[in-house]
């Protein structure tokens, strides 16, 4: 299969306005991103709607395309960017813009989800390890949680705790069962990914504010890929000290 990846970029956030630009010892976020996942991905394109991460993405010599405004996730933009870009490819790899510590065997995981023809989605999890804090990772709503099946599909994605474990107090859970954090890279089927930007919000997805229950709540079917790395997504400028101490 021919795997592209995209990397939906915006300079307006809330939080953490130009956050894409930031400086990491040398290097915008955007290029460390770009440089992690260029190494096991022939081709990958910034795709942004601001004329700065577009100059900053030409300046160290990557692929990028402008997008509309308008979309209402990255989902969207990914879709966009990928006809922007002319070329045909089997599956797309939609890639956060704010992840500069994703691993290539991360990708790699994801691209081999698709041996399998029968995988429409594909995404990552990571297991909770039984001495993790409980309050505030495994109780955190700021990281989602999902419930795999035999067949290493999700199940369901949650903001919440799941499974509950009826038998054991709450401090005990994550020695009692497997817990898993969803990690929010996405490939798909490029026809798939037609599909799901023309679904409508779900109630489920509108519940929990997870994009990927519209496509559960659909039908569709999300293979789980496990990896025992973890990314660290940046949020704030408070996230960037500690990812530059990190870096």
């Amino acid at each position: 299969m021919k795997f592209i990846g995209i990397i939906p970029a915006r300079y307006a956030s809330t939080r953490f306005p130009g956050k894409p630009l930031v400086d990491m010892k040398g290097k915008p976020m955007i290029q460390r991103v770009y440089e992690q996942v260029q190494q096991v991905l022939d081709t990958v394109y910034v795709a942004t709607d601001d004329e700065r991460i577009e100059s900053a993405v030409h300046a160290f010599g990557g692929n990028v395309v402008m997008t509309a405004k308008h979309h209402r996730s990255g989902t969207e933009r990914c879709l966009e960017a990928y006809h922007l870009t002319g070329e045909k490819f089997d599956a797309i790899i939609n890639i956060q813009g704010d992840e500069p510590f994703i691993q290539p065997e991360q990708i790699e995981l994801l691209k081999a989800c698709f041996a399998d023809d029968s995988t429409q989605i594909a995404t990552l999890a990571k297991p909770f390890a039984a001495d993790d804090d409980f309050e505030s990772v495994l109780f955190n709503p700021n990281s989602p949680k999902v419930v795999i099946n035999a067949r290493s599909e999700a199940m369901y994605f949650s903001r919440s705790v799941i499974p509950y474990v009826r038998s054991a107090n709450h401090t005990e859970w994550l020695k009692k069962t497997a817990f898993y954090k969803h990690i929010g890279l996405y490939a798909y089927k490029t026809q798939v990914l037609e599909e799901i930007t023309k679904l409508t919000p779900s109630s489920l997805e509108l519940a929990e504010s997870l994009e990927q229950l519209r496509w559960l709540e659909n039908g569709y079917r999300i293979k789980v890929a496990i990896t025992h790395q973890e990314t660290i997504g940046i949020d704030t400028p408070e996230d960037m000290e500690k990812a530059l101490r990190l870096l």
